[in-house]
């Protein structure tokens, strides 16, 4: 380890090493980064086209630009809804049982430092990597829409951006946890990628089927009921939860969640955007929802990895 550094802050240095060093790692990161900034340049002359010809257009310009689309590849807060989760995995799925395959997780922990330092190190550099490269695509984005459209950010349109990253941290981080916990409870890394992919890929394509065929079940089509029942079941999914979290801080033309308003609801409401606080009092559930499924399995994990016993090879 290295003199003058906490232990702590050691393991930390010596994950982030590892991680940067890692071909696997980088080559998640470049995908994530080049078809980002790809959908970003699929709609930024439309965008700057928009706006020339229609001075109401420039309202949220730069939030747009994450939400946008020109029909030939899908909008950025798409890619990162479709990618976040494969960079969580990606980072995680190997992160205790390569250590032991090496034979270097037994003479970490002879070492006079705590045990649930090995795994909070892991996460945590882990964690700053995607925190890194989220805060890295964001600039990039805006330095992009600035040098393009000619247009500077307001602060409601920064603020929304930067707690969009967020929000994609904590969904990467989610499954990040999910891949540390397959690494701490499975001996293959085989065998824990391909669970952790499986669960990704039934959220993504098996999961709505489920969703339809249990709301059809309860209440016929086109019915009140039905949508209730279909809200409410999809929002177990965790990329469903990012989609409403990103998508209404992103578009603040959004007033609702529920994918419907009743006549109440609708009687004297005012069609305009809502203001910051309005949207964030609106995804507070899922935020929440993300954040408490992230400490959860980072707790499973932690609670598994204590109670493991490690042989010496």
């Amino acid at each position: 380890m290295q003199t003058g550094l906490h232990p702590f802050q050691a393991m930390v240095h010596k994950e982030l090493s590892d991680h940067i060093r890692s071909l696997r790692t980088n080559i998640l990161l470049l995908l994530l980064a080049l078809t980002c900034l790809g959908s970003i340049y699929a709609v930024i002359n439309g965008l700057r086209e928009a706006a020339s010809a229609d001075e109401t257009y420039k309202q949220y310009l730069f939030l747009k630009m994450f939400t946008a689309t020109d029909g030939t590849v899908p909008a950025f807060i798409t890619f990162v809804g479709f990618l976040g989760p494969i960079l969580g995995l990606g980072l995680g799925f190997d992160a205790v049982q390569s250590e032991r395959n090496r034979g270097t997780l037994s003479r970490t922990l002879a070492q006079p430092v705590p045990r649930d330092y090995v795994l909070n190190a892991k996460f945590s550099a882990a964690l700053l990597v995607i925190g890194v490269l989220f805060l890295a695509m964001g600039l990039l984005v805006m330095a992009i829409g600035i040098i393009v459209t000619g247009i500077v950010p307001t602060p409601e349109e920064f603020i929304r951006m930067i707690l969009f990253l967020l929000v994609s941290v904590v969904y990467v981080a989610f499954w990040l946890n999910l891949a540390i916990l397959f690494s701490v409870r499975l001996r293959s890394a085989a065998t824990s990628a391909l669970a952790g992919l499986a669960i990704w890929m039934f959220f993504i394509i098996f999961y709505p089927i489920i969703v339809n065929l249990l709301a059809g079940s309860m209440a016929a089509p086109d019915t009140y009921q039905y949508a209730q029942w279909t809200n409410s079941l999809t929002r177990i999914s965790p990329n469903t939860l990012f989609e409403e979290a990103t998508s209404t801080l992103l578009v603040p033309e959004i007033r609702t969640l529920s994918g419907f308003l009743t006549v109440e609801q609708a009687y004297g409401a005012i069609a305009s955007p809502l203001p910051l606080t309005q949207s964030l009092l609106l995804v507070w559930p899922q935020l929440t929802a993300l954040i408490a499924g992230t400490m959860i399995f980072f707790g499973l994990s932690y609670l598994a990895f204590m109670r493991q016993e490690i042989r010496s090879r």
